[in-house]
């Protein structure tokens, strides 16, 4: 209930403030963005056209500018940074989170990168240069480099005198990283830990050895499998020598846990998991182009297929009614596959341990599928045109596509994950393309040889 509430309130919220800047009232809807948290705004410039949206910008104090940029998605906020000047780029990503500076900058146009990035301290530069160092899309471009370390021979007394001095923590702080003179992670003390101990106890004597870091080049989705089976708050990042980088925590990964199940629920379409819902009409349509291309090439290979039976159509109206079930159904029980094992394996739970397993499993199923809709669609056929050779060929259509779709809806995905090529982005186009040409040959090729 409170979620919902929360998003009638986003909606009556946008509702009145585009109304107010329709009307010219301008300091009102300055003084209610200002009021607003950064998230809320985030929203209100998401939800608008273009034009409202930079007008929005345009009333927004410069000082929130950083935090409103961190939490709009990554096409949004393309289009904001690149109408700034690249001094006002610099001053609204001041102090903010390596990663999210390190993703804005990832996100501008070479000499507007290159422009930004000469404007900003000298801090500020360095840190954003250790996080593009690393591959986009790995732990090392989404890790902070805000870590408390300790070494372990130090006390307890000594650490939280240390902690006070600081006056603050970096967020999601749920435990301090113990390492050496060469900054070699050696373990961490959870924060519980370490105020219910004795002042005298070191801390060599408290910290978990058994700490698990990140490595830095792994890829950002494996580390966030990680953070969802430890139930982590934070993790560590390490290089190669174990020497400790930075941290992850979990504000980070549930972003990315996020973004990657939109990103394999739009890909199905062909469509970014950034995607502005309120993009100039050229930029969407020039998008979508290339899938429906990819989809007309794949629909005329089927249609190819149903040219080679023209006589066969041309003489048995009956089939061309039918012809468009078998694929069909084909289709629908290969995508439910083809849906499982790529959310398998974006869980990391296919191996080539067990891909045998998953495809016997798989066929087995399109198997009985095949045989219950084939018995089903043969006493359909055979009841209404009262034809058991058409009930039969029909029958025996349905139980091969329905095989191939359970085959295709495993080794597609598998195949296009092995060439480096997203499985949501072209699995469903092929399979499809699969079961459709399968289907209407199966279907047609039997029509031919026994009713002709």
């Amino acid at each position: 209930m409170p979620e919902a509430y929360e998003q009638t309130l986003s909606n009556q919220t946008l509702h009145e403030l585009t109304a107010s800047l329709n009307r010219g009232m301008f300091v009102h809807v300055r003084n209610a963005l200002h009021n607003m948290p950064a998230c809320d705004v985030a929203f209100i410039l998401e939800s608008s056209p273009v034009k409202t949206r930079f007008a929005f910008w345009q009333l927004i104090d410069s000082e929130f500018h950083g935090e409103i940029l961190e939490e709009l998605s990554e096409d949004v906020r393309s289009s904001i940074v690149r109408q700034m000047m690249p001094e006002a780029v610099a001053e609204a990503t001041e102090g903010m989170d390596t990663d999210d500076l390190a993703e804005i900058l990832r996100s501008l146009p070479e000499h507007l990168y290159q422009e930004v990035l000469s404007s900003l301290d000298a801090q500020d530069r360095h840190r954003a240069e250790a996080a593009l160092a690393y591959e986009e899309y790995s732990a090392g471009s989404v890790m902070n480099t805000d870590t408390v370390t300790i070494r372990p021979d130090v006390t307890v007394e000594v650490v939280l005198r240390y902690l006070r001095m600081r006056t603050n923590l970096p967020k999601n702080t749920d435990s301090l990283y113990v390492v050496d003179k060469d900054d070699v992670l050696i373990g961490d003390v959870s924060l519980i830990k370490l105020v219910a101990s004795q002042p005298e106890v070191e801390i060599g004597q408290l910290m978990d050895t058994d700490v698990v870091a990140i490595p830095a080049t792994m890829s950002e989705s494996e580390a966030a499998q990680m953070f969802e089976r430890h139930n982590w708050i934070s993790a560590p990042v390490v290089n190669e020598q174990n020497h400790l980088l930075g941290r992850i925590t979990i504000d980070d990964m549930v972003d990315i846990i996020r973004e990657d199940a939109e990103h394999s629920m739009m890909s199905m379409v062909g469509l970014d998991d950034e995607e502005d819902t309120f993009a100039p009409v050229v930029q969407s349509t020039q998008k979508r182009s290339i899938w429906l291309g990819v989809n007309l090439i794949t629909a005329l290979l089927a249609a190819t297929v149903s040219n080679f039976f023209e006589d066969v159509l041309s003489q048995l109206a009956v089939l061309a009614i039918l012809n468009t079930i078998v694929p069909s159904m084909g289709g629908v029980a290969g995508n439910q596959t083809l849906t499982l094992v790529i959310r398998a394996i974006a869980l990391g739970q296919v191996l080539p341990s067990n891909t045998r397993s998953l495809l016997i499993k798989e066929l087995t199923i399109g198997l009985l599928n095949g045989l219950i809709w084939a018995l089903l669609i043969a006493g359909i056929v055979g009841i209404w045109k009262q034809d058991l050779t058409l009930a039969a060929i029909i029958a025996f259509a349905m139980l091969m596509n329905m095989v191939a779709a359970g085959i295709s809806g495993v080794t597609i995905p598998l195949i296009l994950k092995k060439f480096n090529i997203d499985p949501a982005l072209a699995g469903s186009v092929i399979l499809t393309t699969v079961t459709d040409i399968v289907g209407i040959f199966a279907f047609l090729g039997s029509a031919s040889l026994f009713l002709m």
